[in-house]
């Protein structure tokens, strides 16, 4: 592999956290602050973040708008964020989905600083959620974030350890140039 920073190198995305420990404030604080120095285009931050801890409210109401499968591991995270950017215009729709992507990229990196992992899920109930948060109606729900410290991978469903114990692999390099 070439020479990547190790806060890049040993993130992944692991399915089994530990359901023993919490996200401190100032862990949580640190991540927020993270995305909130992520670039956008015109500097227009169009980010919102909602954050539920473990067993409260707002975490409660973000793991019901998973999907069931993800339900099953995503329970165990000690915090789950939900990551939404707010309606600008039309005609700048992809703008604000890459410049979102952005500040969660920089929470990622940002959680592997600390010690912590993350795995984003895109399949949600994005209206579900819009709802059961009380969002303001210009707030588009995109993807949620769990948080925490990983897990035991054998206290997984039975057919999610292989996917958690598998080797991780990326396409080589040369696939990823069109030219």
């Amino acid at each position: 592999m070439a020479d990547l920073t190790p806060l890049l190198a040993y993130r992944w995305s692991p399915l089994a956290f530990d359901p023993t420990e919490e996200l401190s404030a100032a862990e949580a604080t640190s991540l927020l602050e993270a995305a909130r120095w992520a670039p956008s285009l015109g500097n227009r931050q169009p980010w919102r973040f909602t954050l539920g801890h473990r067993d409260d409210e707002t975490w409660k109401r973000i793991l019901v708008n998973l999907p069931e499968h993800d339900q099953r591991w995503a329970h165990r995270a000690a915090a789950l964020l939900l990551a939404a950017h707010i309606d600008i215009d039309a005609a700048s729709a992809d703008g604000v989905a890459y410049d979102l992507g952005q500040a969660v990229a920089h929470l990622t990196v940002q959680a592997t600083a600390l010690g912590l992992h993350v795995r984003q899920v895109l399949t949600v109930d994005r209206a579900g959620l819009a709802v059961d948060l009380h969002l303001p109606a210009d707030v588009r729900p995109y993807a949620v974030i769990a948080v925490g410290q990983l897990g035991d991978p054998l206290s997984l469903p039975a057919d999610l350890v292989a996917e958690e114990t598998g080797l991780r692999c990326r396409r080589p390099l040369a696939e990823l140039l069109l030219a």
